[in-house]
């Protein structure tokens, strides 16, 4: 299936060995390495005591119960509303199963009062 006139594929070669993608990644200094560690363990300070000071302005768990309550009440409203929309799409199915039991009903009872050809033998 390879015509003779194909060329094995060759990449273009530059005049270094070694891509940049393989160079090892030079470290940063040891003092910017320390400064954002210093950042990162204060950041972690400070918003650890104002996680202690929200006891003090709000009361947590009634904040929790209220939220947990609210979540509650939204998934009962959103099932109940499933189970409406569900009755419904079963009130439409029976209706329509209903319009199509006459409809065969009024068919056939025309077709049983309708004249019947005789059979001649």
């Amino acid at each position: 299936m390879t015509s003779p006139r194909s060329r094995a594929l060759q990449l273009p070669t530059t005049g270094t060995s070694t891509r940049r993608v393989f160079r090892r990644r030079h470290r940063p200094a040891r003092w910017r390495q320390a400064a954002i560690a210093l950042l990162l363990g204060a950041a972690g300070t400070g918003l650890m005591l104002a996680l202690l000071q929200l006891p003090e302005r709000f009361d947590t768990f009634l904040v929790l119960s209220t939220a947990l309550a609210n979540l509650i009440g939204g998934v009962q409203q959103a099932l109940w509303g499933l189970v409406q929309l569900l009755a419904v799409v079963l009130l439409v199915l029976a209706a329509i199963a209903a319009l199509g039991l006459v409809v065969a009903g009024i068919i056939r009872l025309v077709r049983a009062l309708w004249p019947q050809p005789s059979r001649r033998s």
